[in-house]
C-alpha cells in the first residue's frame, strides 16, 4: 500500500530482474528461460517427454487404437437370417430342394457369373473351373486403372489363351480408367461396377436368370450354384456365407465372409454391387481366399491398388522380405487389429492366424492340379519373387 493505492499484483523476485524493464531488450531465448524457470522437473518431463511420446505413439498405433475401441463407437450390423445348407453327392436334387424348403424346377435357370478383374490369374482359373459346369455366361470386366488410380496392364487380355475352355461362353469388356488423383478409391470402384451392369446386358441376361455378384477371390462352390439354379422359390437375393482364408487355404480365418451374393435378375432393378443387399444368407457356400497370390510382386501390387490403399501407412510395409515373413507367420500385412464389433471377438482374433492342415472340402480343380498350385495348399507359405 502506497499513497493510498493498493497493488494486488504478485511479483516474482527471481524473474523480476530478467523479465523486468531490462529484459525487454534481451533476446527471445532469455524471455523463454524466464518463463520456464518456474516449472519443476515433473512439468519438464510431461512437456518434453510424455507429450511427444504420446503424439508419436498415436502416429504409429492410432489405427490400432481406433480399431480396438470400435465397439464403443460402432454397433454391429443386424444379424443375417442363416439358411442351413444341405448337400451330399448321393442325394437327389428334389430332396435337396425340399430340405431347404423349396421345390425343384422342371429345368434349371441360366446362370451368369460376373466379376471385375484386377490381377488374380490363378484364383480366376480355380474359380472358373469350379463353376464351369453350371455357368451359362462368364462376364469379365477389366480396366487399365486400379481402384486407387494407378495404371495397370490388361492382364486378362494378355493371358486370355489360358481360358480357352470358357471362350465360347465368355463376354469380355475393357473400360478405360479416369486416373483422378486424390479421389476416394471407392468412387472408381463404383464407376467400374456400373460398367459391369452394362456388360451384363450385352451378355444377354434376362429376368429370373441367376447372377453371381462376388469378387474373383470369393468362390461359390459348384454344388451351391447347382442347387440355386434347380430350386424354385429361392429368395430374390441371397448372400453366400464363405469360408474365409488369408494368403492360402492354410490360414482359415473364420466363416464370416458374406459379401458374395446370388440374385434372381430383374431388369431395371438389379444393380451390381458388393455390399449387403438382403438379410438372408446360405450357410457354408464356398471359399473366400484373400491375398492368395503366387508372387510377392502381386501382393505389393494389390496393397497399392485396391480400395483400402490407405492401410499402407508406411513404405516398409511393401518390403518383399517383410511380406514373406508376414505370410509365413499368418500375421496381418497392414499390422491391423481384427475388424470386429465386440472386445471379445477382437481379443480372440489378435495375433497370427493358426495354421490349418486340412485340405478337405476345397475346390476340386485345385486338388486335381495340386503340384501347379501347391502354394495355395497347407504347408507351403514360401512365395516366388515374381
Amino acid at each position: 500500500m502506497s499513497d493510498g493505492y493498493y497493488n494486488s499484483k504478485k511479483t516474482d523476485d527471481i524473474c523480476e530482474e530478467v523479465c523486468g524493464q531490462a529484459s525487454r531488450a534481451a533476446s527471445t531465448m532469455s524471455r523463454l528461460r524466464c518463463m520456464l524457470r518456474g516449472f519443476d522437473i515433473r512439468t519438464y518431463i510431461f512437456v518434453f517427454v510424455a507429450i511427444p511420446l504420446f503424439v508419436f505413439g498415436m502416429y504409429l498405433h492410432g489405427q490400432k487404437i481406433s480399431y480396438f475401441l470400435r465397439p464403443l463407437w460402432e454397433s454391429p450390423p443386424k444379424p443375417f437370417h442363416e439358411i442351413p445348407h444341405y448337400y451330399h453327392e448321393n442325394v437327389t436334387m428334389e430332396t435337396l430342394c425340399n430340405l431347404h424348403g423349396w421345390k425343384v424346377r422342371e429345368s434349371p435357370r441360366r446362370v451368369f457369373d460376373a466379376v471385375l478383374f484386377s490381377n488374380e490369374i490363378d484364383i480366376l482359373t480355380v474359380r472358373w473351373n469350379e463353376l464351369y459346369p453350371y455357368i451359362t455366361q462368364f462376364v469379365l470386366l477389366e480396366s487399365n486403372s486400379t481402384f486407387s488410380g494407378l495404371p495397370k496392364p490388361l492382364l486378362f487380355a494378355s493371358n486370355r489363351q489360358q481360358f480357352k475352355f470358357i471362350e465360347p461362353r465368355l463376354t469380355y469388356g475393357m473400360i478405360g480408367g479416369r486416373f483422378r488423383k486424390g479421389e476416394n478409391p471407392f468412387v472408381e470402384e463404383a464407376y467400374q461396377r456400373v460398367a459391369l451392369d452394362q456388360l451384363l446386358r450385352i451378355a444377354g441376361i434376362e429376368d429370373d436368370d441367376l447372377l453371381i455378384m462376388s469378387d474373383v477371390d470369393e468362390i461359390p462352390s459348384a454344388h451351391t450354384i447347382n442347387l440355386l439354379r434347380w430350386c424354385d422359390d429361392i429368395p430374390p437375393v441371397i448372400h453366400l456365407q464363405l469360408r474365409n482364408y488369408l494368403y492360402s487355404f492354410e490360414y482359415h480365418v473364420d466363416n464370416k465372409s458374406w459379401r458374395a451374393s446370388v440374385h434372381r435378375y430383374k431388369a431395371g432393378k438389379t444393380r451390381y454391387a458388393h455390399y449387403r443387399q438382403a438379410d438372408v444368407i446360405l450357410s457354408d457356400a464356398g471359399w473366400h481366399c484373400s491375398f492368395c497370390f503366387r508372387h510377392i510382386s502381386e501382393f505389393i501390387f494389390k496393397m497399392k491398388a485396391y480400395s483400402h490403399t490407405d492401410r499402407v501407412r508406411f513404405s516398409h510395409y511393401l518390403n518383399p522380405k517383410r511380406i514373406q515373413d508376414v505370410i509365413c507367420k499368418g500375421a496381418d500385412l497392414f499390422d491391423m487389429l481384427p475388424e470386429e464389433y465386440t472386445f471379445k471377438d477382437i481379443i480372440g482374433k489378435m495375433g497370427p492366424i493358426p495354421r490349418s492342415y486340412s485340405a478337405v472340402y476345397l475346390p476340386a480343380y485345385l486338388l486335381n492340379n495340386a503340384e501347379k498350385y501347391r502354394y495355395l495348399l497347407p504347408g507351403n507359405c514360401k512365395r516366388e519373387s515374381g
